[in-house]
């Protein structure tokens, strides 16, 4: 009756590296310096994660800019005025645009992995970004001599490359993160903007065999940025029936942090797919208290009473620290999340157990 758990990915940077990182920005540092505080922070992130007990693991994020921008670091055809994606509480994100073409990928996740996994025998998760995120970079307005149409085959190519190094490269599992679907249902309360999200994401998710599609998810919460979400305001209910047409067999949810829950577990009922699993987030990672052992049992028990056991898992609602400057939660505080999400995981296996032997 293994529950299983997983993490989201990002670990926040220690302090020495956001401060490197900064100095880098501006010439005061070396790269050669910059690599040695990316190694020390990888080594650390390894290690600590493997305390946690948690039995997949991932490298923390620790050497991407972002959760987001990664692939196209170092690409020259990139303007700094893309899409603006604003936070609750008045800060905000803005992607670059793109000015020409053709696209490419500058690196692959497949080279993240490829580094953590000399550093640890325990499985790593790797996360990649969606297609559908970096379709945001092309401008509205078109790019002379490169259309949209072109630059959509290159982006599936690359996307679907991202995750087969992945997937080569021995990862335990692949996560999609699509934290830019519940945003779209507050830019196009239509959905239709979510529908074509769904669409372009399916093509890369199609070409894939159906036994990679089972190490393969997506990852959906309302975004987590210095203690702030860009879309917690959208019902679930309304991005839940069509997120589950993705043709992934995982999905990881952020839950721990909405207020209906059981509006959520009941949406998630009616909606989920056989074959899906649904990885809950247990642990609110935009806040510092950390959850008991026994309160992450208690809503994975609430949970079982909704989805069944083998469509069940559980995970954190969000990366801690998706963005490489964002310092808002302390690693010791990540941590202990994720221990508690391990050991409230174990409990709530325990009590089913029991439940199952006293009937």
């Amino acid at each position: 009756m293994a529950i299983l758990t997983e993490p989201i990915g990002s670990i926040p940077r220690p302090a020495e590296l956001v401060e490197g990182l900064k100095a880098f920005s501006t010439g005061d540092l070396e790269v050669d310096e910059l690599n040695i505080l990316f190694d020390r922070a990888l080594s650390d992130t390894i290690k600590r994660f493997e305390a946690t007990g948690s039995p997949v693991i991932t490298d923390g994020e620790q050497t991407k800019p972002s959760f987001a921008t990664y692939p196209i670091q170092g690409l020259s055809q990139l303007a700094p005025d893309g899409v603006v994606i604003p936070f609750a509480d008045g800060h905000t994100r803005q992607l670059p645009r793109l000015t020409g073409g053709p696209f490419r990928y500058q690196t692959y996740a497949g080279n993240y992995l490829t580094k953590a996994a000399t550093l640890t025998s325990l499985p790593l998760k790797q996360a990649v970004i969606s297609a559908s995120a970096l379709s945001l970079l092309y401008p509205g307005d078109g790019i002379e001599g490169y259309t949209r149409e072109a630059f959509v085959e290159d982006l599936l190519n690359e996307h679907e490359k991202d995750i087969r190094y992945c997937l080569a490269g021995g990862a335990h599992a692949v996560q999609i993160d699509f934290t830019e679907g519940r945003l779209s249902l507050k830019l196009d309360p239509s959905a239709g903007l979510l529908r074509s999200f769904i669409s372009l994401n399916n093509e890369v998710l199609n070409r894939l065999d159906p036994g990679s599609r089972e190490k393969v998810g997506v990852h959906s919460c309302p975004g987590g940025d210095h203690d702030s979400t860009h879309s917690a305001d959208i019902d679930y209910g309304q991005l839940l029936p069509l997120l589950f047409e993705l043709n992934a067999t995982n999905f990881y949810l952020q839950y721990a942090s909405e207020k209906d829950k059981p509006g959520v577990l009941l949406a998630i009922k009616e909606n989920l797919r056989p074959g899906q699993r649904v990885f809950l987030g247990v642990t609110d990672v935009l806040n510092p208290r950390i959850e008991s052992a026994a309160e992450i049992r208690d809503l994975i028990l609430q949970a079982s009473e909704y989805i069944s056991l083998s469509q069940l898992g559980t995970t954190d609602d969000c990366g801690f620290s998706p963005f490489a400057d964002d310092l808002s939660t302390s690693r010791d505080i990540a941590f202990e999340k994720i221990r508690a999400r391990v050991e409230g995981t174990r409990l709530a296996e325990a009590a089913l157990e029991k439940t199952q032997i006293a009937i």
